[in-house]
């Protein structure tokens, strides 16, 4: 079965840390709900950069990626079934859904 990797891009910041604490709660029983589906439960990042051959820009782009998890599902429509009610997606973010291709050692 292959892996999915689960990109946040956006949303909007929480109006209190209340606020905050009842996204995070639902964030939770989402992730606990997806099982072992869920291979990585999630990575906030920081800071970023755009890197290209006319050189670098900050802020990661238009649309930075703020996260990632990774998981584990039978197909991509399996996967985008998954997250479609995600609390980062009801929260007003993005979430791209990309397979994770496996190479091979030449």
């Amino acid at each position: 079965m292959p892996n999915y990797i689960l990109a946040y891009h956006g949303g909007k910041m929480p109006e209190s840390p209340e606020e905050g604490a009842k996204h995070m709660a639902k964030w939770e029983t989402w992730a606990n709900g997806l099982g072992d589906s869920l291979v990585n439960r999630g990575t906030p990042l920081g800071n970023s950069k755009s890197v290209n051959s006319k050189g670098v820009t900050d802020g990661g782009g238009a649309d930075p990626m703020i996260g990632y998890s990774i998981l584990k599902a039978e197909n991509i429509d399996a996967a985008v079934k998954m997250v479609e009610d995600s609390p980062h997606v009801n929260f007003g973010g993005t979430m791209v859904v990309a397979e994770m291709m496996e190479m091979k050692p030449s």
